[in-house]
C-alpha cells in the first residue's frame, strides 16, 4: 500500500453527523498513518463561498468548490474528508468523474423524524414555519445515494458502529493499513 491520498465524501441531511462522522475519523486516521483535512460545508461556505446563496446554482458551485480542493488534497497524498450535505446526485457524481484519486462517498442516512428530534440549531423547526427557505429535505429536495460505497445510519448506530464500517471498507479497499494488534481502532 501507497501513502496515497483519497476522498471520503459524506453527504446527508442537516444534522444527519456529517460533521460529526469526520471529526471522530480525523484521529484514527492520523493514527494509522495518513495526513487528513476535513472540507466541512459549514467552514467552506465561511471562507471560501462567502456571498453564495441557497439555489440550485449555488449549491452546485459550492460543492464544486469543495471537490476541487478534495481533489487537490487527495492527490497529494492527503485524505480529504468533506461534510457537506451536498443534495444533489448529478453534482455529486460530476465531482467523483473528475476526482484523480479514490472518491469513497458515505450516505450518513437518518430519518426526518429522528433528524427533527435532534435538531440543536432549530432549522428543522424554521424551515417548517417558513422561516428558512429552500431548506434541504423540507423545501428543496434531497436526492440520496444511489450507490454509495459505505451507508451508515447514524439514527441507530454508534457513532463507533458507523466509524467501524467505513474502516473496514477503506481497508478492504487497501486505502489505509489494517488496525494494527492491540489498537483501539
Amino acid at each position: 500500500m501507497t501513502n496515497q491520498g483519497f476522498t471520503i465524501w459524506f453527504t446527508g441531511l442537516s444534522g444527519s453527523g456529517k460533521s460529526t462522522l469526520a471529526t471522530y475519523l480525523m484521529p484514527i486516521l492520523k493514527e494509522r498513518g495518513k495526513n487528513v483535512e476535513i472540507l466541512d460545508g459549514d467552514e467552506v461556505r465561511e471562507n471560501l463561498s462567502k456571498g453564495l446563496g441557497f439555489s440550485k446554482e449555488d449549491r452546485d458551485t459550492n460543492i464544486r468548490r469543495i471537490g476541487f480542493v478534495a481533489n487537490m488534497l487527495a492527490r497529494n497524498n492527503c485524505v480529504a474528508i468533506t461534510a457537506a450535505i451536498s443534495p444533489y446526485r448529478e453534482i455529486r457524481d460530476e465531482v467523483r468523474k473528475k476526482t484523480q484519486a479514490a472518491f469513497v462517498e458515505v450516505y450518513v442516512e437518518a430519518s426526518l423524524d429522528i433528524l427533527e428530534e435532534r435538531d440543536t440549531k432549530g432549522l428543522y423547526k424554521k424551515a417548517r414555519a417558513g422561516i428558512i427557505k429552500n431548506f434541504t429535505g423540507v423545501s428543496d429536495p434531497y436526492e440520496a445515494p444511489e450507490k454509495p460505497e459505505v451507508v451508515v445510519h447514524t439514527g441507530t448506530e454508534s457513532i463507533e458502529q458507523s466509524a467501524a464500517k467505513i474502516l473496514a471498507y477503506l481497508e478492504t479497499k487497501g486505502l489505509i493499513a489494517p488496525k494494527k494488534v492491540g489498537a483501539k481502532v
